[in-house]
Parts: C-alpha cells; structure tokens; sequence
C-alpha cells in the first residue's frame, strides 16, 4: 500500500514538473524577440543613386536608434552596378544582423545585395539571379567590366558562406548548370527550393511574420521605413532614361528662347529642367556646390559673350558647364552620351528654326543687324546722271582711254570706249555706268 502511495506522489511530481517546463518553453516562445527592435527597409524598383543615398540614411537611423535586426525587403530588376557596389559596401560593414527578404524579384544588381547580407529568405513564388551585365544600350558590357563584376558576386557570396559556384553563374553565361536551367550561354535564376538547395536561402516563407518568427523576432518592435518625398523625386530625376529628356528638354527650351521675343515658357521650361537636374543630384549626394559653383560661373561666361569679342568668354562658358555636369554624375560615359543627345537635338532645332524664323525674332534682333542699304529702300552709293547720253561736248585732255572733257560747260572725267581720242576732239556720252560716263568720238 505504501510503496503504491509513493509511485502515485513521484509519478505526479514528475508530470508536475514536466508540465512547468513546457509552460516555461512556451512562455519562451511567446516572448521570443520581446523587447528587441527590428527595422525593416525596402529595395524597390530600380538600382541607382538615389537609392544609395536612401540606404544610407535608414541604416543610419536603425544604427542610431538601437536596432538589434535589420530587415531589407528586396523587389528589384536590377540596375546600376556602381550603385550596387555601394550598397554591398554599406551592407558588408554593418554590424547589425541583416536578412534579405525577397518579395518577388532580386535580379542583377539585386540578387548581389541579396547575397551582400546575412542571410536570405524567399517567397515561395521569388526568384533571384540573372546578374549578366548590360550596357544602357542593352548590348553586354565589355570584358573588363563583365570580370569586375564576376569577382564582385563571387566575393559576395563567399564573404556570407555560400558556394560562389552559383553566384558565378548567375553573373557568367559560360557556367554549365543545366540542374537548375542555366545550360552554358544562360544566366543562372534560382527558385525558392533551389536556392535553400545550394544553400543560397536559409528558407520559404509567405509573408513578413512567418520570417519574424523564423529568425526568432515575433515579439519584436517592427519600424518600417520608406523614401522620403525628396528622396522618391531624387530617385525619379536620376534615373539613366530621365537625364538625357532633362538636358535635352534644357538646351532645347534655351534655344528656342533666343528666338522668342521677352522670356516666356520656353526659358522657363529650360532652366527648371536645369534647375532639377541639379537638385536630384544633390539630393542623391551626386554634385555638390562645386558642381553648382562652376554652372553659374559657365552661365555668366555665355551671356558675357554676347557683349565681349573674341569666343574665348563663351567657350569657356560652355567648358564650365559641360564640366558642372559632369561632376555631377556617377557614370561619366552616360552623362557624355546624355549630353550627346541633349546637343544633337539642340543643333537639328535651331536649324530648322533658322530655316524657318531666321534671325529676325527674340533675342538675336537686338544684336544682329538685320537692316541693309538697297536701292529698293533708296540707298544708292552714286547718282546714274542718265540725262547726260547723247550730250556732246570736246575733250581737254588726250582720253587713254579715261581723261577729262568739258560737256555743255562742265569739266568731267570720262572714259572712251576703248579707243585713244586726242584733246581738243568733239565727243558725245553713249553710256551711264555709275560714276562711269562713257564717250565716243564724233567724226
């Protein structure tokens, strides 16, 4: 009975005890990530500057606000290599865990700040990789470039643990993966189940709380970030397709200026295009007020050609400004193209506009003498004394065949038709030309 009483008391203190753990491990679970602070930050839409300078800023902000995970949301078709490269260096020297999270696409240069961070998760329906270099004119960048960037995703997956193998391929055609569709001439793309395949995910979850509860932040104080109004604008302004329509449309509305009379919309439209070129770079930390500095230096020097001789003043000008711009631009070789185009179309406008207007509106008719001094208007340099043919009268000196002869009382220098006539010989005028009296002998 007694040895009863006793199995019946240990068996419920052992169940009483392993209740009390479970409750604790699921009181654990519960609060699991309470108290912790996770920032959340989305890498929308295309690569470029403009998002460079948004990264920074919400890193900052997550650094100086305690953050203890970053969480970086990644829907891109890619974009800019230099910009991604500034971001994986931002990326590469937080000391905040980070994970990528991609919604949807993370290609290009998307797919190497994917790997850039700690660890990555997918939505089941995300893809990522096809991370071949493309000009902006759509042709594949040169060698040199295509190896840079290469070594680029390479040393990205490397430096987070990940087989470089597949990052390789996703930025060189030449890797033969036919396992996972990328046959040699492919760019390699990774599905959800393929990249916690080779290790490129850590795993597949639907939605932004099955992640938190995966890295162990359910509990966690979740603060979104996004892009400021000035940072969206800055984004929209430097983009490589909006550039060349900004300086185009800026050249384009000066030129036709000159040729409208006061300043009116064309001006107008010409310097704001000019006047967000530049604050869309300076909001994406691209120029700074040496770039400004030498566009008003540039713009002064142009308008002092117009009252100063010589060129140097607008060739100086015109430097300046070219030179503004490219200070102000991360791609040298696109800011050359982009003004290219801007100039093009500024040299086929003002030829049609001079065809067309000529030089006789705006701003060119206070400058250019239009005015001429034709007969038609009553300008004439000599009087014809057409009245004179058919008088006669005799010379005073031998005509060589010019000389002078006094007609009806009055001495004039004339000229014979070719032959010599001696003084003292009677003469009749035959031809006016001008100043030119023409005589012929009388016999």
């Amino acid at each position: 009975m007694k040895r009863s009483i006793r199995l019946v008391f240990l068996s419920s203190l052992l169940l009483t005890m392993a209740f009390l753990a479970v409750y604790q491990w699921s009181d654990h679970v519960q609060a699991e990530g309470e108290g912790k602070q996770v920032y959340i930050i989305p890498v929308e839409n295309t690569v470029e500057r403009g998002m460079v300078s948004f990264l920074q800023r919400t890193t900052s902000e997550a650094i100086e606000k305690g953050a203890d995970h970053i969480i970086f949301e990644i829907d891109t078709p890619g974009g800019r290599v230099d910009a991604a490269g500034t971001i994986g260096e931002l990326l590469a020297g937080l000391d905040i865990p980070n994970t990528a999270f991609i919604a949807s696409r993370a290609y290009s240069a998307g797919s190497y700040i994917a790997l850039s961070t700690d660890q990555i998760y997918m939505k089941p329906q995300a893809t990522m990789g096809a991370s071949g270099v493309i000009n902006s004119d759509g042709t594949a960048a040169d060698k040199k470039a295509q190896s840079a960037w290469i070594s680029a995703m390479v040393s990205a997956a490397e430096a987070n643990g990940r087989d470089p193998l597949y990052a390789r391929a996703m930025a060189d055609s030449n890797v033969d993966l036919p396992k996972y569709g990328a046959a040699e001439g492919e760019f390699l793309t990774l599905g959800p189940s393929e990249a916690v395949e080779v290790g490129y995910a850590e795993g597949i979850v639907k939605d932004r709380v099955e992640l938190l509860n995966e890295i162990g932040f359910s509990n966690a104080k979740v603060v979104e970030t996004s892009p400021t109004l000035a940072e969206n604008f800055a984004r929209f302004l430097t983009h490589p397709v909006v550039i060349p329509i900004l300086l185009s449309i800026a050249s384009l509305g000066l030129v036709v200026e000159l040729y409208s009379p006061g300043f009116g919309i064309p001006g107008i439209m010409g310097v704001l295009s000019l006047v967000l070129f530049f604050y869309g770079h300076i909001v994406a930390g691209l120029a700074g007020y040496e770039a400004i500095i030498l566009l008003v230096l540039g713009i002064g020097l142009i308008v002092a050609e117009l009252f100063l001789p010589g060129g140097i003043a607008g060739i100086a000008g015109i430097a300046a400004v070219v030179a503004s711009l490219m200070l102000s631009s991360a791609d040298m070789g696109h800011m050359a193209l982009s003004i290219g185009i801007a100039l093009l179309i500024t040299i086929i406008v003002s030829i049609i506009l001079i065809k067309t207007i000529g030089f006789e509106r705006g701003f060119f008719r206070h400058v250019i003498l239009n005015d001429s001094t034709s007969a038609e208007k009553g300008y004439v340099s000599t009087v014809n004394r057409l009245e004179l043919i058919g008088m006669e009268g005799e010379t005073i000196t031998p005509l060589r065949p010019s000389g002078t002869a006094l007609i009806d009382e009055e001495r004039m220098d004339v000229v014979s038709e070719g032959s010599f006539i001696g003084a003292d010989q009677p003469i009749k005028i035959v031809k006016i030309e001008g100043a030119r009296i023409v005589v012929r002998a009388i016999n």
